[in-house]
């Protein structure tokens, strides 16, 4: 399958979503966009943190990958190389996370042989099928395992601290990439505008915090006064509504008032000193610095628990679950490694 084509196909899902969210339907397609709005509704029943608004958004987010300019600068250079078959395990914290690891697979020339998450086994076999449709050749490259997975060249996973020491027992004899747990952590001068940690909002609760692009924790400086930080972000008061994220905040509130630690509280973020990066639905972690040095000394000491960096001359405010095509999780270049193998 030629490069063009496989570009193509994927251009082609993206000129999609771009008449779907413009409201620019074509007969032919009709029932490509009532099928798109089923699985956006059904993937609520089956993950109740993928509420619509979510998952919206994380599909609208991919129509950044998929314009047929920033997939020809991604992909140029490309060789042809001989085929492989490269097992896929998906996460399933986010809507399509595992999107971007299937776009490099396909677009180096190989093949994908999916182990889906149980938390997100609705939306990208949608894609799939949809980039099928533009483009058939794409229907004999792409595999679903349900159990488990055999005949394959190389492995990428994605997991958690402690699957991951699993999948290095099982699969640490092939070529593969193996992440574990990451977070992100904003850099907070005291200096914000109101609009700046609005934004900020969103890189905390957009997937209601559980990306490893999701803000966990803010460094900010000694003394510094949260009452604009709350008053900035009360439009997220939403996600205490939703179940899940309700029982998480009540039930740690519940232990942090037992165990007496001390938090500050809005009724749906609870904040906490604490030097940990990782920080339980709910809660937000911060810490005190006392001189940009001590900001730069923490983050390069803790770089192999960061995925991503907001303000402060690194991402802005308000994008760091936006990120573009070139941005490779854990900065291991998945595309370098496939074409490697």
């Amino acid at each position: 399958m030629k490069l063009s084509a496989r570009i193509e196909g994927f251009a082609k899902v993206g000129d999609f979503l771009e008449r779907h969210y413009e409201k620019r339907h074509i007969a032919s397609e009709v029932r490509l966009h009532e099928g798109l709005e089923e699985v956006i509704r059904i993937a609520e029943t089956y993950n109740n943190w993928f509420i619509p608004k979510f998952v919206n958004e994380a599909i609208q987010n991919l129509r950044g990958f998929l314009r047929r300019s920033e997939l020809e600068h991604f992909s140029a250079g490309l060789q042809a190389s001989p085929e492989k078959t490269i097992a896929l395990i998906c996460a399933g914290n986010i809507p399509l996370v595992c999107f971007h690891d299937v776009l490099c697979v396909l677009l180096s020339g190989n093949k994908a042989l999916i182990k889906l998450s149980a938390d997100d086994k609705i939306l990208l076999p949608f894609f799939l099928k949809l980039l099928g449709h533009y483009e058939p050749e794409f229907e004999s490259l792409i595999f679903f395992a349900d159990g488990k997975i055999s005949n394959f060249d190389a492995v990428i996973a994605t997991g958690s601290d402690n699957t991951a020491s699993h999948l290095h027992y099982y699969f640490g004899k092939y070529p593969n990439i193996i992440r574990k747990n990451r977070s992100s952590v904003a850099i907070l001068k005291g200096t914000e505008s109101a609009e700046e940690l609005k934004k900020l909002g969103t890189d905390i609760f957009q997937y209601f915090g559980l990306g490893c692009r999701s803000v966990n924790k803010l460094l900010v400086p000694t003394g510094y006064n949260f009452n604009a930080f709350f008053e900035s972000i009360i439009d997220w008061s939403f996600v205490v509504n939703n179940k899940k994220y309700g029982n998480n905040y009540d039930y740690h509130r519940a232990i942090f008032l037992l165990e007496q630690i001390p938090f500050l509280d809005n009724n749906f973020l609870m904040i906490r000193e604490q030097k940990a990066f990782h920080s339980p639905v709910g809660v937000l972690h911060y810490e005190y610095y006392s001189s940009p040095a001590q900001v730069e000394e923490l983050l390069k000491t803790e770089e192999s628990q960061l995925q991503c960096i907001v303000g402060a001359g690194h991402t802005p405010f308000g994008y760091s679950q936006q990120p573009v095509i070139s941005d490779f999780a854990d900065n291991v270049n998945t595309l370098e490694f496939l074409l490697n193998l």
